[in-house]
């Protein structure tokens, strides 16, 4: 098992956690949003958290953010040259998983080290930080979502980090359709990411539900991967399962490829005690 763990920076500081909160900054901005698995107690007085931008609220009737001064529309943080636009949104994110700073920084090294040109398939790619690190280290990346508002935020991203002419597709689909049509056109791909969310809907409000979802459509995603792969990564954030679960489906999925499987956990370290919080999981196959 592994901990990858995400440190201070100038983008991003976890200030404090606690009472099922956590207090952040991003950029010049600190916000304080709700935080289901930090049930140890805060570190830092009230005072300090009371020095906010903005809360997000999550009463029994209302969720929204209050914004206690003033805080932009949008705006930009720069993790290690990939830059983001960041802003409030209605479900608490904001655009970004610091978390994942650790996995840009690996895939980029294994596509670096491998010396040829390399395809990356990043299914459920969101706002585009694992595609954009892949796409920054030289590789040609397809990048699938459902959701057009985080498709059109993967492009603005591109274009803030200086690689919207790098070989890159958006492709605003289902991820499964977008599977079946790649394996009867024959496409192969070195790396394939998937990011899946525990329940969703597709561009045509196709219904996705993790756990009758994902292992056919890993079984299906082996059929595009090409015959010199590097690497199968699968990240997760249900609070329900646990790696173990990951790493035992991706190694039935993968168990006549060879290669091995390493799993863990996804943490960011608190700047006002050091403790870790975890915040998701992550299993990746190596050829």
């Amino acid at each position: 098992m592994e901990i990858l763990t995400t440190l201070k920076s100038e983008a991003y500081e976890l200030l404090d956690s606690g009472d099922g909160e956590k207090l952040e900054r991003f950029g010049n901005v600190v916000l304080s949003r709700p935080e289901n698995q930090a049930i140890w107690s805060k570190t830092l007085s009230k005072e300090d958290w009371d020095k906010a931008d903005a809360v997000f609220s999550h009463g029994e009737k209302a969720t929204r953010w209050e914004i206690l001064k003033k805080v932009p529309d949008s705006w930009e943080v720069d993790f290690g040259g990939l830059k983001f636009s960041v802003e409030l949104l209605p479900s608490k994110h904001l655009g970004v998983f610091p978390e994942q700073v650790q996995n840009w920084e690996w895939l980029e090294k294994k596509i670096l080290s491998s010396n040829r040109k390399v395809s990356v398939l990043n299914l459920f790619g969101y706002t585009g930080g694992a595609s954009m690190a892949c796409s920054r280290a030289g590789a040609e990346v397809t990048h699938v979502d459902a959701s057009k508002f985080a498709m059109d935020l993967a492009n603005k991203n591109f274009e803030l980090s200086g690689l919207k002419d790098r070989p890159v597709k958006y492709i605003l689909d289902d991820v499964r359709k977008f599977v079946e049509r790649e394996i009867k056109r024959g496409k192969k791909y070195d790396i394939i990411l998937m990011d899946p969310p525990v329940y969703g809907k597709g561009a045509k409000k196709e219904v996705w539900k993790i756990e009758k979802d994902l292992m056919p459509l890993l079984l299906r995603v082996l059929e595009i991967l090409s015959p010199e792969p590097i690497t199968v990564l699968l990240n997760g954030y249900a609070s329900i399962y646990s790696y173990i679960s990951y790493e035992n489906i991706l190694k039935d999925v993968t168990s006549k490829l060879g290669g091995q499987v390493v799993a863990g956990k996804l943490t960011i370290k608190e700047s006002s005690s050091g403790k870790l919080l975890p915040c998701g999981i992550f299993a990746r196959w190596e050829k």
